[in-house]
């Protein structure tokens, strides 16, 4: 049973200014359900598998991503996440199926059952994407922190509750979107938009596709141009966005789709907030969440301050 524990004990060290340049970064992309798949594992920790075991950390720190699920988004994140933990443990993002733009060589599919492919970019293929991608790339006995954000909230639900074999210590949900997501203010506008409208979107991202890489990184500085300090790495991983394959999957997801939990909303958040005293009432009181409140809006990966 996934209750609340503590997490491994280990000697407290000073915390040191790293920069960026020093901090072990290793980017990825695999397949993984037949589905174009971007890993970024910071830390010194490539393969957990096949690791010499007196080396391996015994705690994992995973980000399940909101939409679009482009682990570029969380560059920045697992940065400082991975120097907060004073570099113990490994910190890992893992992209949405189909939504990151493989590199030259690599198809957004594989060859494969197309079975497997049938909802694979759906919210109910996106969870098992992820539970398959930490069944032949995490040890079994590994402990897990799972941290979601976003859509990644609900998809971190469902992966304990589908796979309660996971020894998650704790999951951590930022600005959640678990339930009642058309009744928002983003979703009230966003679910037309969507589902009825997004044929018509694929167009200019198709015409836009043709622009070299300097007008796009222009446009996507101009779309963020109210951020105070927008994040660099967020701006690159925005060029993604101008692929129609990867534009397609993402609009998908969004026209279809306790052990001890820690939820974290911000005043600017314009997705629910009045739900969270109701899920709280309908849980046990040994699994009722914690809720945080901080200044800080959904889009939190989009600048670093």
């Amino acid at each position: 049973m996934l209750g609340a524990a503590e997490l491994p004990p280990g000697e407290a060290a000073s915390m040191r200014p790293v920069s960026e340049d020093q901090i072990p970064l290793h980017e990825e992309f695999i397949y993984c359900c037949g589905a174009a798949t971007q890993v970024l594992k910071c830390g010194p920790w490539r393969d957990l598998l096949n690791g010499e075991s007196t080396d391996l950390p015994r705690l994992l720190f995973l980000i399940i991503p909101g939409n679009p699920g482009l682990a570029g988004y969380y560059r920045t994140f697992i940065q400082a996440l991975y120097c907060g933990l004073n570099q113990q443990y490994p910190v890992w993002a893992v992209s949405h199926a189909g939504h990151c733009k493989p590199p030259s060589g690599m198809e957004m599919t594989e060859d494969t059952d197309m079975k497997e492919l049938e909802d694979i970019f759906g919210l109910h293929g996106q969870t098992e994407h992820k539970l398959d991608f930490l069944r032949k790339n995490v040890p079994k006995d590994m402990k897990l922190v799972l941290i979601g954000h976003s859509i990644g909230c609900y998809i971190t639900l469902e992966m304990m509750k589908r796979a309660s074999e996971l020894k998650v210590l704790r999951s951590v949900l930022l600005f959640p979107t678990i339930e009642r997501m058309a009744q928002s203010p983003k979703g009230k506008f966003m679910t037309p938009l969507l589902c009825k409208l997004r044929y018509i979107l694929y167009m200019p991202v198709y015409l836009l596709s043709f622009l070299p890489e300097r007008a796009k990184t222009s446009l996507v500085r101009f779309a963020l141009r109210g951020l105070k300090c927008p994040d660099e790495a967020s701006i690159a991983t925005s060029i993604n966005l101008f692929s129609v394959d990867c534009t397609a999957d993402i609009l998908l997801r969004d026209c279809r789709w306790l052990v001890s939990t820690t939820i974290l909303r911000g005043d600017q958040d314009g997705f629910p907030r009045r739900g969270y005293p109701a899920l709280r009432e309908r849980l046990p009181a040994r699994f009722r969440p914690r809720c945080q409140q901080r200044d800080g809006c959904h889009d939190y990966t989009l600048a670093t301050r």
